[in-house]
C-alpha cells in the first residue's frame, strides 16, 4: 500500500519516466544503437542503489523498472581483491609510465607473481593506468624492404642523433649506436656539439672494444658525410650505407630506439646540467639492454639474446670445424690412403 501511494504521488511517474531514461543511458553503448542499454551488471546495481537509495523505491520494484534479476544485484564476488598485485602493479606503472600492459606483465612475472596475461590486463584497466598516446606526425611512404644483414651481432649498425635542451634552453645532441640485430645500444654520446671528429673517434673506441661491423647505416647528416667520417672510413675499412634523403623507414631500428628514448627519458625527464643528462643516458641505456623487455625479442632484453647469439654462433663454428677438416687431402695421399686387399696367410 505504501509502494502503490508512492507510485501514485504527484509528479512520481514523470520522475519514474526520467529514471527509464536515464538507466537506458548506463553502461555500454551497444554498437550501431544510438540509444545505451544497461548491459553490465555492475551498471545495473548503480541503477539499482540509485533508485532505491535516492527515491525510496523497492529493490523489487527498482529491478523491474531497470530490467535486472534480483539475484544479479545481490550477488557478491567472492573474487580476491589482489591488493598487494594491484599495488604493485600501479607502482611498476608509476616507474615506467609509458610501458603497457604486456611488459608490465613481463616484470611482474620476473619478480615471480603466478598471473597470466589477461588478469594483468584487466588489472591494468580496472586502475586506469593506460598509456594516454601521443599524435605522432605523417611520415613519408615508400619501399620498406630491410637491407639483408646475417643474423650475428655486429653484422649491421645504425647510428641517428637525436635532440633535447637543458632547462637553460641550451641544446642538447646525443649520439646513437644501435646494433640491428641484437637491438642492443653501443653507444649514446652525450654533449652540446658532436662533430665529424667525434663521431669517428667514438665509432673507433666502440671497434676496438666490440670488434669491426659488417655495414653501418646513416642518414646524409654533415657528421657522417664530412671529410673526417669518410677518412675513417677508408682507414678501419669499414662499409658505410647512406639511406635514401626522405626515407626514414631505411633505417627505421635506429629510430624506433629514439623514439623509445625520447617517449620513456627526454620527455619525462628535466635536464639541469650536462652532467646529470649524461647520468640520466647513461643510466637509461644500461636499463634499456639489461632489464627492459623488447617486443622484438620475445619481450627478452638485447642483452640476454647477444649472448644467446654468441653462443649459438659459436657453437655453430666449432661443428662446422668437427665436420670439415682444415685442409683437403692431396690425390696422393687419398691414393696412399686407399684400403689393400688383405693377404692370403
Amino acid at each position: 500500500r505504501r509502494t502503490h501511494r508512492l507510485l501514485h504521488a504527484p509528479g512520481m511517474r514523470k520522475l519514474l519516466r526520467r529514471l527509464r531514461i536515464r538507466c537506458r543511458l548506463i553502461g555500454k553503448r551497444s554498437k550501431g544503437s544510438p540509444v545505451a542499454k544497461v548491459v553490465a551488471p555492475a551498471a545495473k546495481r548503480k541503477a539499482v542503489a540509485h533508485l532505491v537509495q535516492a527515491h525510496g523505491v523497492s529493490e523489487r520494484r527498482a529491478c523491474s523498472l531497470v530490467g535486472a534479476d534480483r539475484t544479479t544485484i545481490r550477488y557478491r564476488s567472492r573474487r580476491p581483491d589482489d591488493a598487494d598485485l594491484r599495488e604493485r602493479l600501479r607502482d611498476l606503472a608509476g616507474a615506467r609510465r609509458r610501458f603497457g600492459y604486456r611488459r608490465l606483465h613481463v616484470l611482474l612475472r620476473q619478480e615471480g607473481w603466478t598471473v597470466n596475461r589477461k588478469k594483468t590486463q584487466r588489472l591494468y584497466r580496472e586502475e586506469g593506468l593506460s598509456v594516454r598516446r601521443r599524435r605522432g606526425r605523417k611520415r613519408a611512404t615508400g619501399s620498406r624492404a630491410p637491407i639483408l644483414t646475417a643474423a650475428t651481432p655486429n653484422a649491421r649498425w645504425s647510428v641517428d642523433f637525436v635532440h633535447d635542451q637543458l632547462v637553460t634552453g641550451r641544446r642538447l645532441r646525443i649520439l646513437n649506436v644501435v646494433d640491428d640485430v641484437t637491438k642492443e645500444c653501443l653507444a649514446a654520446v652525450v654533449d652540446t656539439s658532436i662533430s665529424g671528429k667525434r663521431v669517428a673517434r667514438e665509432l673507433s673506441a666502440l671497434v676496438a672494444m666490440r670488434g669491426k661491423p659488417g655495414v653501418i647505416v646513416s642518414d646524409h647528416g654533415t657528421e657522417f658525410t664530412s671529410n673526417a667520417m669518410l677518412a675513417w672510413t677508408e682507414a678501419a675499412g669499414v662499409a658505410w650505407h647512406f639511406i635514401a634523403p626522405g626515407k626514414p623507414m631505411q633505417n627505421g631500428i635506429c629510430e624506433a630506439f629514439n623514439g623509445r628514448m625520447r617517449d620513456e627519458l627526454l620527455n619525462e625527464t628535466l635536464f639541469f646540467s650536462l652532467e646529470q643528462a649524461r647520468h640520466k643516458v647513461a643510466n637509461w641505456v644500461t636499463d634499456y639492454n639489461h632489464s627492459r623487455p623488447h617486443s622484438a625479442l620475445g619481450y627478452g632484453t638485447p642483452a640476454a639474446f647477444a649472448a644467446r647469439l654468441t653462443a649459438m654462433d659459436g657453437r655453430l663454428r666449432e661443428a662446422e670445424t668437427l665436420r670439415r677438416p682444415s685442409i683437403a687431402p692431396s690425390a696422393q695421399q687419398r691414393q696412399s690412403e686407399a684400403p689393400t686387399p688383405a693377404s692370403a696367410g
